[in-house]
């Protein structure tokens, strides 16, 4: 253990002396690190809540739901279909943290509200309670206590949908749908909370209790057109989703596993079918890879930059030093002693160049933090409180790190084995390595 702290304290040391030489080569390190752990920390973020807000909008990592073969934008589950996800979810032991119930209405509905009007993307009927998780994390713009929100009369809008009306907390709306015969309902509600929801995921949105929606369209109390299902680890929906497809199969007709958005609308049978998130989610996941992609295509190109700069720096450093490493084998140092010291060197040098690589990452994200992206329509589905926000992902931030390290080890044992060959003679003579 002392020899290795003699051999990091030396390269340490031999690191400070030839400061000069390394400047260049900190630099390009630093740099590079910073540009892609900033890319891919800002795209892992994107995508963190882009899933937040689609696990809001579909309540649930794995998605149960059965589509009306006549009308792709109507849902409904029967009672059978029901008892049947319930107890496959149950048979196939895959535990979720939380199990939602919605009723879901897509167009036809307005709501109305002292003589103005406005159309409503989504209807959402939902169990306050059973959902309260999901509306603690939502960016309340005005509300009540939850408490209130409870009551089969209360509506929570979104704030476009608020501003458009002139409604606020208390107000009394109007809701009218459009019923599949043609025939219109309509109820009265009280808002009881507006949310910040302007997301491509529902820029006009409303929520009401699952039984108010379901008497609106006239179904049974207990209907429903989704169930969804959350679990504390997100990463294993999709092996979840393959259990429970499996359990749910020997109960009712479902339809195969769905991998691509398009092939949720090319299914016509009357089926359950089962989603994750990133089904519905695979275009956006395209767009936020092909950040990584152009990231690593940067990073590649840097990579080359420092290849080079490394592999010059040590012919120079090491031309220099020549002499003082034949004198440290004279000494009694060992070629692997030396190997050593320069691989002691290194990881000083890469462990400063990431440090200060990752605090100019930290600079690039808090100021690209303080622009605003609301010219481009809908970018807000990527953004946190209006915020671009990095996610430093351990694994990914891992990768870089090794990335790093492995191509510096890879440029530096090529000059440390041609030293280990080198007769001591030739090396007090300061001839080149």
């Amino acid at each position: 253990m002392e020899r290795f702290t003699t051999i990091l304290r030396l390269g340490t040391k031999y690191l400070y002396r030839y400061r000069r030489r390394y400047i260049f080569l900190v630099i390009a390190l630093s740099l590079c690190f910073a540009i892609v752990t900033f890319i891919t920390s800002t795209k892992d973020g994107m995508y963190d809540n882009v899933y937040y807000t689609a696990q809001s909008h579909y309540a649930g990592d794995i998605v149960a739901l059965c589509r009306d073969p006549s009308d792709n934008d109507r849902f409904n589950l029967s009672q059978t279909e029901i008892s049947s996800i319930l107890n496959a979810a149950e048979l196939s032991k895959i535990k979720p943290k939380h199990t939602v119930q919605r009723t879901l209405m897509f167009d036809g509905a307005t709501v109305f509200f002292n003589g103005n009007a406005t159309p409503i993307k989504y209807v959402i009927g939902c169990d306050w309670e059973n959902e309260s998780f999901l509306f603690n994390k939502m960016t309340n713009i005005d509300s009540v206590s939850l408490e209130l929100v409870t009551g089969e009369d209360g509506i929570i809008l979104s704030v476009p949908t608020a501003q458009t009306l002139g409604a606020r907390i208390g107000d009394s709306v109007i809701l009218e749908i459009e019923l599949y015969s043609g025939q219109k309902n309509t109820g009265v509600f009280i808002v009881n909370e507006i949310v910040q929801d302007v997301s491509i995921f529902g820029y006009h949105k409303a929520y009401i209790s699952r039984l108010s929606l379901n008497r609106l369209n006239l179904y049974d109390d207990e209907a429903c057109s989704t169930i969804g299902f959350f679990f504390d680890n997100p990463a294993v929906s999709e092996q979840k989703r393959k259990e429970l497809q499996k359990e749910l199969s020997k109960l009712i007709q479902t339809g195969r596993l769905i991998y691509d958005r398009e092939e949720i609308y090319n299914e016509n049978e009357r089926a359950i079918f089962l989603y994750t998130l990133p089904v519905y989610l695979s275009e956006l996941s395209n767009l936020l890879d092909s950040m990584d992609f152009i990231a690593y295509i940067i990073y590649g190109m840097m990579l080359i930059i420092i290849m080079v700069s490394t592999a010059v720096t040590y012919r120079l450093i090491l031309h220099e030093r020549a002499k003082e490493m034949g004198i440290m084998r004279t000494i009694g140092f060992l070629g692997m002693d030396l190997r050593l010291v320069l691989f002691a060197e290194i990881i000083v040098l890469a462990a400063v160049s990431l440090i200060a690589g990752f605090i100019i990452a930290r600079i690039f994200s808090f100021a690209v933090s303080f622009i605003s992206f609301s010219w481009i329509p809908s970018f807000e589905i990527f953004m946190k409180n209006g915020k671009l926000v990095p996610l430093y992902l351990p694994f990914t931030t891992l990768i870089n790190i090794v990335i790093i390290f492995l191509l510096l080890f890879i440029l530096v044992l090529f000059p440390s084995l041609r030293i280990d060959r080198m007769k001591i003679p030739s090396l007090l003579s300061g001839e080149s390595i």
